[in-house]
């Protein structure tokens, strides 16, 4: 046999078994992926709904009749969208302790993700809102609706419609930004996919896994905002 032909035969047999490795320990790495995974969806979940509540807020803050108080909502909006999320979890986390406030990692992990992500559902909320033909809100004062009144029944679900698309991509967005909670020490899926490296001390099953489990887990939240989209769209919007 030719000396290049061994060669060659060889380098086969170290790719196809390179292969087979990486695949046994991607396989076994599932476990720890998918808690992680199942961690990562809680994170975003729960500060979806508590951002959305004060992004909901805000907004309401923001199309007040008084300076005061949209002054103070700005100036919230404007700190939280002008500084890093990575700070701001570092601040909760590791400032607060300072102030005698001691808080463990997913509670200052949710808040700080919660707290920014209000800042931007504030903005959109805000535009859905003023995205609302004045003609609604002068038909419910005709039937004798107050103004909070008119927000809850009349402006509030026509405007949740028009926010729709928005308040997707800020999900979306918060499935990746839960990577950064990893530095207070919980196991979401960034932090499980460290361990496995630290465990295997083979790095790029982690460039392999973890960009594929991160975009699947989106592609299923971008088919379930086409579903809500078809099934919320307003009545002469095609």
């Amino acid at each position: 046999m030719p000396p290049f032909a061994f060669d060659a035969r060889l380098r086969l047999y170290a790719y196809f078994y390179s292969f087979m490795f990486t695949t046994s320990l991607l396989v076994q790495s599932i476990p720890a992926l998918a808690q992680g995974a199942v961690l990562t969806i809680k994170f975003a979940v729960y500060s979806m709904f508590f951002g959305l509540i004060a992004g909901t807020i805000l907004a309401m803050i923001g199309i007040n009749r008084s300076r005061t108080l949209v002054s103070i909502g700005r100036a919230y909006v404007s700190v939280m969208r002008g500084t890093p999320l990575l700070v701001q979890i570092f601040v909760i986390y590791y400032g607060l302790p300072s102030l005698g406030i001691s808080l463990d990692p997913m509670p200052a992990g949710v808040i700080a993700l919660s707290a920014n992500v209000a800042a931007y559902l504030s903005e959109n909320m805000r535009g859905a809102i003023l995205g609302i033909q004045n003609g609604q809100w002068l038909a419910a004062y005709s039937l004798g609706l107050s103004r909070m009144q008119t927000l809850r029944y009349v402006i509030g679900p026509q405007a949740l419609r028009l926010a729709m698309p928005s308040l997707s991509n800020s999900l979306i967005s918060l499935i990746k930004d839960t990577s950064l909670v990893s530095v207070t020490a919980v196991t979401e899926l960034l932090r499980s996919a460290q361990e496995v490296i630290a465990a295997t001390y083979i790095s790029h099953c982690r460039c392999i896994s973890l960009p594929l489990v991160y975009w699947v887990l989106c592609s299923v939240l971008e088919f379930v905002q086409r579903l809500f989209e078809r099934r919320l769209v307003l009545p002469g919007r095609h």
